[in-house]
């Protein structure tokens, strides 16, 4: 019995700790998404634009996008199995459905200060749900 209880808390503690980094990562990408969108037009100013050329085109927010979706549903669904908190769960899909409709509307349609503001949104608020999933997971 005591043995069996030992592996369960093993199994929580790695579970916890990929939940953790998970969270972490993906308020990361999320904050290179926020500083991006803001930093970007000043780079632009105050810096040869030859290779920042790269980092304008939508591609990047596309390739960024891709990245954030697993990382973040692992992360939140791994937390959510502990807490059961719906406002979290929320708050993320939220923030990933606005950076979904940044991306796949793009500038063309919105655009360019339109698609930075729904970005910066959604960036926000899935870099605080990863935030409120860390915090509830550690109490």
């Amino acid at each position: 019995m005591l043995n069996a209880e030992r592996e369960s808390q093993q199994r929580l503690s790695t579970s916890s700790t990929a939940s953790n980094l998970g969270d972490k990562l993906a308020m990361a990408l999320s904050l290179l998404c926020f500083i991006h969108c803001l930093a970007l037009p000043l780079l632009v100013l105050l810096a040869p634009s030859v290779w920042l050329i790269s980092l304008s085109d939508e591609s990047f927010h596309q390739l960024l996008f891709l990245a954030v979706i697993p990382i973040s549903s692992l992360a939140l669904w791994r937390g959510f199995k502990q807490h059961r908190q719906l406002p979290v769960l929320a708050l993320v899909m939220l923030g990933l459905l606005v950076l979904g409709m940044a991306v796949g509307l793009g500038h063309d349609r919105l655009g360019e200060w339109g698609e930075k503001l729904l970005t910066l949104v959604g960036a926000l608020l899935v870099a605080v749900g990863h935030w409120w999933n860390y915090r509830v997971r550690l109490h």
